[in-house]
C-alpha cells in the first residue's frame, strides 16, 4: 500500500510539472510603442515566428530573431532592432539610425 502511494505521488507530481510545462507557450503577438526623442516607433513582435515588424525609410520590415548576448535581436544583415528591458534602437549597415527608444506603457 506504502508503494501505491509513493507511486501516485511522483505520478501526480509529473503530470502537474508536465501540465506547467504547457501553460510557458510564448505569448502571441504583441504591438510596442517606443518613443525615440522626437520619433515614435510601433513595432510588431511576432513570438511565434521568432520576428519583427516595423515600417522604416518608408518600407515594412520584417526582421528574424538572432543571436544576442544581452536583449533581444532582430536583423536581416541591412537593419536591426535591438530591445533590452524597455529600451531599444535601430542600426542601418551597423550604423544606429534610431536610438534613445524608451516603450511606452
Amino acid at each position: 500500500m506504502k508503494y501505491l502511494f509513493g507511486t501516485t505521488a511522483v505520478l501526480g507530481t509529473a503530470a502537474v510539472l508536465m501540465l506547467t510545462g504547457c501553460s510557458l507557450v510564448q505569448p502571441k503577438n504583441e504591438t510596442l510603442h517606443y518613443q525615440c526623442g522626437g520619433t515614435k516607433l510601433t513595432v510588431m513582435q511576432d513570438n511565434k515566428q521568432d520576428k519583427v515588424s516595423l515600417v522604416l525609410d518608408g518600407k515594412q520590415l520584417i526582421l528574424p530573431q538572432v543571436r544576442a548576448a544581452s536583449g533581444a535581436k532582430y536583423s536581416d544583415n541591412h537593419y536591426t532592432f535591438w530591445s533590452k528591458g524597455n529600451t531599444a534602437f535601430v542600426e542601418r549597415d551597423d550604423k544606429v539610425i534610431i536610438n534613445d527608444c524608451m516603450l511606452i506603457k
